[in-house]
C-alpha cells in the first residue's frame, strides 16, 4: 500500500499558500457585497475558473486541475477562511457535482460534460425538497418515462449554486425502480429557478427552489442506474460532509485568526487584551479544539483515499463533519466575544462568519442525523433503534 498523501508536503504546502493568496487577493474584497446581496459576484466566478478552482479533481485531460481530493479539500479550507459561502459554492460544485461525474459518470458522459465543469459551467446539487429534508429519500420529484428519455415534474428545495447553475445533478422517482440522477441544463425546458427565503449566512452560495415542469431529459442524461440515485447521492453526501468539514475547519481558522490579531492590536486598562487570561483561555481552547477537527478530516480524506470500505467513509465522513460543526460555530461565538461590541457589528467579519458557522450543523446532515450515523456503526444497531 503506497504511503498517505501528507498535507504538509512541499507540493500540498505551495497549493495551499496558491489559493490562501488568490483568496485574500480576489475574494476578500467582495466579501462583504456578496453577504449583503446574496449573490456570488459574476466576475468572481471567472476567477475561481481561471484559478483552477472549479475543477481541482477533474483530469487534465478534460481541462481540469488535476490534483487530489486532499488537494480539493485544502483549496476549500483556504477559501472558508476569508469566505465561508464561496467555499460552499466551490465544495458543491467540485464535490457534489464534478465529483459523481468522476465517480459513478460513463466515459461518454465524462467526455461531455467535465470539460464543461472544468472550463466555465457552474454545477448545482438538487435533491431536498420540502418533506424530503434529514430525509433525503422521501422525494416526490418524478421521472416519468417519455420515448428514449424522460419527464421531469417537481420541486426541489434549498439547492446551493442554484442562481449560477448550468448543470444541475437532480435525483427523482422513476416509477416501480425508485430514486434515479440525473444531469440536467439550466436552460432545459419547463425549468425554473424561485428564490423561497433570504437566509441568514453562507449568502454567497445563496440557496434557491429549482422547478421542473414536464423537464425532458434523455437517457444519456441518467447518471448511474434507473433506481440507482440513492447509492449515487449517498457516496456524494459522504464526500460532501468532507467538503464542509473542510469549509468549517477553514472558518474556524478564520475567525481564530481575526480574534488573535484583534486581541494583540486592541488596549484596554492600559494592557492589550491579549494579556487577560480571560481573552487567552477561550483562544486557547478554541485552537486546540480546531486541531483536532483539522486532523481529524485529513485522516478522514485517507481514508476516502485508500479504503473502499463504504461504512467506515461513512462513519469518518459523519465524525469529520460533526466535529468541525462544534469548533466553527465556538471559534466563531469566540471571536464575537473577543472584539466585544466591534464583533457585534458588520465593521469586521466576526458576525458574518458567526452567521455562516450556524448552517454547518444543519446542511450534509445535521448533528443529530450524524450522530445517529455514528452511533448506528458503532453499536451495529439500525439507524431506526
Amino acid at each position: 500500500m503506497s504511503e498517505p498523501e501528507h498535507h504538509s508536503s512541499p507540493a500540498n504546502q505551495q497549493w495551499r499558500d496558491q489559493v490562501r493568496r488568490f483568496a485574500e487577493e480576489a475574494i476578500s474584497p467582495l466579501s462583504t457585497g456578496m453577504d449583503r446581496t446574496g449573490e456570488l459576484d459574476p466576475g468572481l466566478r471567472e476567477q475561481l475558473f481561471a484559478a483552477g478552482l472549479m475543477s481541482v479533481e477533474i483530469p487534465r485531460g478534460y481541462g481540469g486541475t488535476g490534483g487530489t481530493l486532499l488537494q480539493l479539500m485544502l483549496a476549500i479550507e483556504e477559501i472558508a477562511r476569508v469566505d465561508p459561502g464561496v467555499a460552499v459554492g466551490v465544495d458543491v460544485h467540485n464535490v457534489l457535482v464534478a465529483g459523481t461525474l468522476l465517480r459513478h459518470a460513463t466515459g461518454d458522459q465524462r467526455r461531455q460534460y467535465l470539460p464543461l465543469l472544468a472550463t466555465a459551467k457552474v454545477g448545482a446539487f438538487a435533491l431536498s425538497e420540502e418533506q424530503a429534508g434529514s430525509d433525503a429519500f422521501a422525494l416526490t420529484t418524478t421521472a416519468r418515462p417519455d420515448g428514449d428519455g424522460y419527464r421531469i415534474t417537481g420541486r426541489k428545495r434549498w439547492t446551493s449554486n442554484a442562481r449560477n447553475a448550468d448543470l444541475l445533478l437532480a435525483f427523482a422517482l422513476v416509477e416501480d425502480s425508485g430514486p434515479t440522477a440525473f444531469l440536467v441544463p439550466a436552460d432545459a425546458a419547463g425549468l425554473s429557478v424561485e428564490d423561497h427565503a433570504e437566509q441568514m449566512g453562507v449568502r454567497a452560495a445563496h440557496t434557491a427552489d429549482v422547478v421542473f415542469d414536464g423537464t425532458p431529459v434523455r437517457a444519456a442524461q441518467r447518471i448511474g442506474s434507473v433506481g440507482g440515485g440513492q447509492t449515487v447521492a449517498m457516496a456524494a453526501l459522504d464526500l460532501g460532509r468532507l467538503g464542509i468539514a473542510a469549509q468549517l475547519v477553514g472558518l474556524a481558522q478564520g475567525a481564530l485568526d481575526l480574534a488573535v490579531a484583534y486581541s494583540r492590536s486592541r488596549e484596554q486598562f492600559g494592557s492589550r487584551i491579549a494579556d487577560y487570561q480571560g481573552v487567552q483561555f477561550p483562544l486557547a481552547d478554541a485552537a486546540s479544539q480546531l486541531a483536532a477537527a483539522r486532523a481529524l478530516l485529513y485522516e478522514s480524506v485517507d481514508v476516502f483515499q485508500r479504503d473502499t470500505d463504504a461504512v467506515k467513509r461513512m462513519r469518518f465522513a459523519a465524525m469529520a463533519k460533526y466535529t468541525a460543526s462544534q469548533i466553527a460555530e465556538r471559534a466563531a461565538s469566540v471571536a464575537v466575544e473577543t472584539l466585544g461590541g466591534n464583533g457585534f457589528t458588520d465593521a469586521y467579519p466576526a458576525e458574518r462568519l458567526y452567521r455562516d458557522a450556524k448552517a454547518g450543523k444543519i446542511y450534509e446532515g445535521t448533528s443529530n442525523v450524524l450522530l445517529r450515523n455514528i452511533s448506528s456503526i458503532m453499536l451495529g444497531v439500525s439507524a431506526g433503534d
